[in-house]
């Protein structure tokens, strides 16, 4: 029997922990869910077993490299670090090695690949499917980053793109920058924000003396500015505590600031879990904090307005301003003021009925980002609609 369902292929980097790589899963799921495509996601490094999130099981995954060449910054920068010189040379070795198939492994499969449809993740993968992408296949790029007033990264990325078909932006402020700098192009540029996959039946009540941030442990997110304002409103007294999902680089410097300013019973830092997890981690706060210094779309907002959660995030993280609506499901602070977010959340604490109002419209604002509505929009282009 002739299977005329069309073949589309999503190139990732890894299947790990990141919110690209939950943006992948959750647009294969949806896609997968309609029954009109055969959905493969391409991944380069096998870090774990299976995907971290959650997936359709009509995607099939495919893993280019074994899980044994997989990145070696950590053991080469603690060779580096140590002077280790034979290890650093080892190691240095080993990631020649690997960042030269990492290349290799990707040119071969999209020179072989027959998928109709490719969208490729990152920028060197938007280069590589430029270049190799079969003429019939349409190739569509998919932009999760903010470049956050760096050029040489904006430039970057409309090089990388502008021989594409489409490039899909996840914000309507980037889908506006590029179109103005892509005209001269063939690639079109298309806004499709970040989807849920569903909404909890049931909602946070409000009621749990909890803040919660969920997110990277990295520099760009935040996480030490969100302790300082944290350890500033326990000094005025306020004894809700603080959780924090999430693990990654800077996660001994957040440790070592909870030791020294003795906030061990009051913050806690969870490391990844998985979506029921947070979920109910969720349900037991009642306020939603991003510290974030960027961000391409607040994802994880959503994910919090669709437990009932109100959410304060400051305005330098631009995908903040493309979900919260300040002073209807949340707050925007501006110039990461750490005295006005500190009063903001003082507020929503003394205020539960501000708390609920803000929540309501919260939740119900998501609706318009469940995945399937936002599936309808990749079907479009995909089927050049």
């Amino acid at each position: 029997m002739i299977n005329l369902k069309k073949k589309i292929s999503i190139l990732a980097l890894h299947l790990g922990y990141g919110g690209v790589e939950k943006a992948i899963i959750s647009l294969a799921n949806s896609l997968a869910k309609t029954k009109k495509y055969d959905i493969e996601i391409v991944s380069i490094y096998k870090l774990y077993e299976k995907p971290v999130f959650e997936i359709n099981e009509d995607v099939k995954v495919t893993y280019l490299l074994s899980s044994l060449l997989i990145p070696n910054r950590k053991e080469w920068t603690e060779a580096l670090h140590n002077l280790k010189l034979i290890s650093l040379g080892k190691e240095s070795l080993k990631s020649l090695k690997i960042l030269y198939k990492k290349r290799k492994c990707m040119v071969d499969y999209i020179k072989k690949s027959k998928a109709d449809v490719i969208i490729s993740t990152r920028i060197f993968l938007n280069e590589l499917l430029s270049e190799y992408g079969n003429d019939n296949t349409i190739k569509i790029g998919w932009e999760h980053n903010h470049y956050h007033s760096n050029m040489k990264y904006a430039t970057d990325v409309i090089r990388s793109a502008k021989n594409l078909d489409y490039f899909v932006l996840v914000s309507k402020e980037l889908k506006k920058y590029y179109s103005k700098r892509m005209r001269q192009y063939k690639c079109k540029c298309i806004y499709i924000p970040n989807a849920i996959e569903y909404i909890p039946k049931t909602k946070s009540p409000l009621t749990g003396e909890h803040l919660i941030s969920v997110g990277r442990l990295a520099p760009e997110k935040g996480y030490l500015d969100l302790l300082k304002i944290y350890l500033d409103l326990k000094n005025k007294k306020c004894h809700w505590h603080l959780d924090i999902v999430g693990d990654g680089e800077e996660r001994e410097k957040l440790e070592e600031f909870i030791r020294i300013n003795k906030l061990e019973k009051d913050v806690t830092l969870h490391g990844f879990k998985n979506s029921y997890e947070i979920e109910k981690l969720m349900k037991k706060a009642s306020i939603y904090v991003m510290t974030s210094y960027t961000e391409s779309f607040g994802i994880v907002l959503l994910e919090a307005m669709s437990n009932g959660l109100p959410c304060i995030a400051f305005d330098s993280a631009e995908g903040a301003k493309e979900v919260i609506t300040s002073g209807y499901d949340g707050y925007l602070i501006k110039h990461r003021n750490f005295k006005a977010m500190e009063k903001k959340i003082l507020d929503l604490i003394k205020d539960v009925d501000t708390r609920k109002k803000l929540g309501k419209n919260g939740r119900c604002k998501v609706k318009g980002y469940l995945s399937d509505n936002i599936c309808t929009y990749w079907e479009k282009i995909i089927e050049r609609k």
